[in-house]
């Protein structure tokens, strides 16, 4: 429940927030880019930190291909 703003016709409303569903989207779409790097989908590293590392490493990788200037 909570993923969808609520219909108009429902007799008891959910409490919805547009800047929560906003930012869980972001999160969301976040891990699915994530996700598309073999070793960190298949936890391939052993250890916490190395595995940390590589997450961090994506998702420094995605922010540079986010932030490419457009010809």
């Amino acid at each position: 429940m909570g993923e969808h703003p609520p219909k108009c016709n429902r007799k008891d409303p959910i409490c919805f927030s547009k800047h929560l569903y906003k930012a869980r989207n972001l999160v969301e779409r976040f891990f699915s880019k994530i996700k598309q790097f073999r070793r960190i989908a298949t936890r391939f590293d052993k250890t916490a930190e190395n595995f940390l590392a590589a997450v961090k490493l994506a998702s420094i990788r995605i922010w540079l291909r986010g932030n490419e200037p457009t010809a």
